[in-house]
């Protein structure tokens, strides 16, 4: 034996002796480093695989893939909770181009393996026109490892970024849509299109999700039943002006990127310009306290039930309005005439003033530029005396929300924010204090006592007060049977919170509704008896207060 060349094991000894040419290596190692060993060479594997998977939106110059990356991103939105509400998110699309295919049959093969549900006939007639084309879009993470281990050239997977809408139609109206350039078209898509571009910061809106869908379940559910043409709501906090739900219905699914042209689609509580009717009574007798001509308890003598006014008739709807009216008991009742006098007292130029003050006239500045202009009001005796009642002046729901909330706020000045902001702004007082402190218990009696018009909404336990509006749509240049039902409420009076407006488009009545009175009677009623606010919009009202106050109550009493 050549002793250079020695070679001894030991069967039952850690220790093996290996010798040649005189070199001699000694190994030493235990079972449990062996173990180790073994652990670590699979996490070397497993890191491997995430920073393939993790470096899959970059240019690969090894494996020849030529990636594209869509730099285009978009900041995120989310609600008040941090709900998304709009996110960018990145997907795979892969592309295959013929002209580089290694081996066909090969390709076809795998391919079949790893999508089985594919016609391959309508493949392989593709492969052999020579032309890139569109294999599968949004690949799984799974799917799409498999093809980069196939190692084919041909194979082009590129990486695109894609702006989903989570709520699907909940905020359609409010963050808008972006068209396939990536640039906003509407909503805050639009007017914030710059600044999401930057993508920096995560936008956070005043919405809540919760409140919105509520309320949109509400407005659908009575669509049906009171077969309008459309409807909106808005609920703002009448304090720093965040609004926390801004609905419109119909809507739309933002994701489809539908190219939206039927005008019922318009945005009815910020676009969409409307006489409001009785809703604007409030305005006049706020002005009266404003400028100190009348109290609550001012009494009009002898009020006839109709007047005249440049040839046409002013007349009150309800004929069993008494002749003998305090101030407040013509805003209860929603007196006509009443309303008129009060306006003249005020006259035409104090009264334009009031209104442009508290918002009213003129156009609002919001944070989308789906916004409506009111309708240019020529002003003279009659335009004053209508207007004083809400008749033949025009301008839209969010506008009523600001004027509602200067008058209940104790006068200070609100602008509707759906953007949530960290910095305080100091708060500007526009009107006199004593306007709310009067106005308020007027409101609250228009929904708690039996002569008031919106009885149907005293929901127990938020001390609800409002006004309610009916007024004929002017179709083709003339006033129509079609009309506009609206209910401003506040709540609750004593401590003013929230304000919520709510607009029924063209609703008609319900032969076979069942109202039930909130006055502890349980009596209840069949029937619609008047297609009026009162009986529409107040109830619809009631019903979103049912739903949305408990949440109010416990998520928002902390709100300065």
């Amino acid at each position: 034996m050549n002793n250079q060349n020695r070679f001894v094991i030991y069967e039952n000894d850690d220790q093996f002796d290996f010798d040649q040419k005189g070199k001699k290596i000694n190994i030493k190692f235990n079972r449990i480093a062996f173990i180790f060993f073994i652990f670590f060479v699979i996490s070397i594997i497993y890191s491997i695989h995430l920073i393939h998977l993790g470096s899959r939106g970059f240019n690969n110059e090894n494996s020849g893939q030529n990636k594209i990356y869509n730099k285009l991103k978009r900041a995120d939105i989310v609600d008040r909770n941090g709900n998304f509400l709009a996110k960018t998110v990145s997907s795979i699309d892969i592309g295959i181009n013929p002209v580089e295919i290694i081996d066909q049959k090969k390709l076809l093969l795998n391919l079949g393996i790893i999508f089985p549900n594919k016609d391959y006939q309508l493949i392989k007639s593709k492969f052999n026109n020579n032309k890139f084309f569109w294999f599968e879009k949004k690949i799984s993470d799974a799917n799409y490892e498999k093809l980069m281990l196939l190692g084919d050239k041909s194979i082009k997977p590129e990486e695109k970024l894609t702006r989903v809408y989570p709520q699907r139609n909940l905020f359609s109206h409010i963050i808008g849509q972006i068209d396939d350039d990536n640039n906003g078209i509407s909503g805050l898509e639009k007017s914030l299109d710059e600044k999401l571009k930057k993508n920096k910061d995560i936008i956070q809106l005043t919405l809540d999700k919760n409140i919105q869908f509520l309320i949109r379940e509400e407005l659908l559910k009575y669509n049906q039943i009171f077969d309008t043409k459309g409807s909106a709501a808005i609920l703002m906090d009448v304090n720093n002006g965040e609004i926390i739900s801004l609905v419109s219905v119909p809507d739309f699914d933002p994701n489809l990127r539908e190219n939206i042209t039927d005008v019922n689609y318009i945005n009815r509580a910020t676009k969409g310009v409307y006489e409001f009717g009785s809703v604007f009574k409030t305005f006049t007798m706020a002005a009266a306290f404003n400028e100190k001509i009348f109290e609550p308890e001012s009494e009009f003598i002898n009020l006839p039930k109709s007047i005249m006014c440049a040839g046409f008739p002013i007349s009150e709807y309800n004929k069993d309005i008494p002749s003998n009216l305090t101030l407040e008991q013509i805003l209860v009742r929603s007196g006509n005439i009443g309303s008129v006098r009060i306006g003249q007292a005020i006259g035409e130029e104090k009264f334009r003033s009031f209104l442009q003050k508290i918002g009213i006239t003129g156009s609002i500045n919001f944070d989308i530029e789906e916004v409506g202009v009111p309708i240019k009001f020529n002003w003279g005796k009659c335009p004053l005396a209508t207007a004083s009642f809400g008749h033949g002046i025009t301008t839209t729901l969010l506008q009523v929300v600001k004027a509602y909330s200067i008058i209940t706020n104790g006068g200070y000045n609100v602008n509707p924010t759906l953007i949530k902001g960290e910095e305080v702004i100091e708060k500007k007082q526009i009107l006199d204090d004593n306007v709310a402190k009067k106005i308020l218990p007027i409101l609250r009696k228009i929904v708690s006592t039996k002569d008031g018009t919106a009885k149907l909404a005293n929901v127990e336990g938020y001390e609800i007060g409002g006004k309610t509006g009916t007024a004929n749509k002017i179709i083709d240049g003339t006033y129509s049977n079609k009309k506009v039902n609206t209910f401003v409420s506040i709540f609750p009076t004593s401590k003013p919170k929230f304000v919520l407006a709510v607009m029924l488009d063209e609703s008609q009545n319900n032969k076979n509704y069942i109202y039930e009175y909130r006055d502890g009677s349980n009596f209840k009623l069949k029937g619609s008896p008047r297609n009026t606010a009162g009986w529409t919009t107040v109830e619809v009202t009631g019903h979103i207060i049912d739903k949305i106050g408990p949440i109010l109550a416990t998520k928002y009493n902390e709100i300065n």
